[in-house]
């Protein structure tokens, strides 16, 4: 299994020692009862996104030090204060429009959308003063706790909700696309084509092979150039198609900003290098390679498909400005000054620099968080548009 980051790599958990949620697993096998097996997307939509017992849908904590993986922005405020620069590069390449909206996919808690205001405040006060941040959040009772959050750092009057209007902005989606509902393939003789479904069988959640449910899963790998070799397991996401085209609608002039961990078609599903697909499920800040223990309660993802991703960006009217990786577009951010610059000033602790230090070093590590792909789009950007860290 190829796991994708650091972050989260940590020797495999207990799986027992957590219960799939009941009601959940009631309702998959109620559908599967009623309209056969389900396709694996099906299964990681409900399994992630069923309203009150979905894994991003429940109150528990999810990202974050206690929750069950720790991303960028919750590692360390060092990762937004350097993203807050890419925002002011936006931010002049639409010509310092009197409003500017920022909009970010899966907010969470509110950590990135904190950071990269206080470092707005403190580098761009010009652009602070026009802001407007919006999140967008599956589970809206996430949304109340990040509004109290930004009004208790001082920045209520930057939050505003979002109506799903097209902005004059930037779009950023960090560590989304990973958790979009993904069919699970096999590849078979003569360049065919199985779709793994999911059963229910003795008690459990078990894998059983037929044809794929849609002619788009090989249109797609066909449109990428690519085959899986007999016995190959793969993941193919259509619903990423969807993402990208519902977020560019919502651009009306600006950039948008995909983080994530992935790879080009060609190197995604090399049949060395990932025979078995990218599938992983995360438990406690641990990864194993079980989808059907802790239903409900763990997270699942796939490394994303980036030729897919620049591709339906072009269908929708995007122009890519470049995809890299988050160790360059960090260190072309100035983040090792920002790493400096927390060893002077009034806030200044030794302990608040060496934690910015090893969280930074992680993020950038190339066998870690820095192979992460970074990808950048815009709309309407000006002739003479630079972009620090995308060059």
């Amino acid at each position: 299994m190829d796991y994708p980051i650091g972050l989260r790599r940590v020797p495999p958990p207990d799986l027992e020692s957590v219960e799939s949620d009941p009601i959940l697993v009631e309702r998959m096998v109620a559908e599967i009862e009623r309209d056969g097996p389900l396709t694996f997307a099906r299964f990681m939509e409900l399994a992630l996104y069923e309203p009150d017992y979905g894994y991003y849908r429940s109150s528990s904590a999810r990202p974050g030090h206690g929750g069950d993986f720790l991303t960028a922005p919750e590692a360390n405020p060092i990762f937004g204060r350097a993203l807050a620069r890419h925002v002011v590069d936006a931010w002049q390449a639409i010509g310092s429009p009197p409003v500017f909206v920022i909009r970010e996919h899966g907010a969470g808690s509110g950590s990135l959308a904190k950071a990269v205001l206080e470092g707005l405040a403190t580098e761009a006060p010009e652009l602070y003063r026009v802001v407007r941040y919006r999140a967008v959040e599956v589970e809206a009772r996430r949304l109340a706790e990040l509004r109290e959050r930004l009004a208790a750092a001082g920045h209520g009057e930057r939050f505003e909700a979002d109506d799903g209007a097209p902005i004059v902005g930037a779009v950023i989606a960090n560590e989304v696309l990973d958790a979009l509902p993904t069919h699970r393939v096999r590849g078979a003789a003569a360049a065919e084509l199985d779709e793994s479904f999911v059963d229910w069988r003795d008690g459990a959640f078990v894998d059983v092979l037929g044809p794929p449910s849609t002619p788009d899963l090989g249109a797609r790998l066909a449109a990428e150039g690519v085959v899986l070799k007999p016995g190959q397991r793969a993941e193919i996401c259509l619903a990423v198609d969807r993402w990208v085209t519902d977020a560019a609608t919502g651009l009306e002039r600006g950039v948008a900003l995909v983080i994530d961990y992935g790879y080009p078609a060609t190197e995604l599903y090399d049949p060395v290098r990932r025979p078995d697909g990218t599938l992983a499920a995360y438990l406690g800040q641990r990864a194993h390679d079980d989808p059907y223990r802790a239903v409900g309660r763990q997270d699942l993802t796939a490394h994303v498909d980036t030729t897919a991703v620049e591709r339906a960006a072009a269908l929708a009217g995007l122009a890519h400005l470049a995809t890299t990786t988050q160790s360059r577009f960090l260190a072309g951010l100035g983040a090792g000054e920002l790493l400096v610059e927390l060893q002077s000033g009034p806030d200044a602790t030794l302990q608040r620099y060496l934690e910015a230090r090893a969280a930074l070093v992680r993020m950038i590590d190339p066998a870690a968080m820095g192979r992460f792909r970074v990808l950048a789009f815009g709309r309407g950007l000006r002739a003479a548009a630079r972009f620090r860290g995308l060059g």
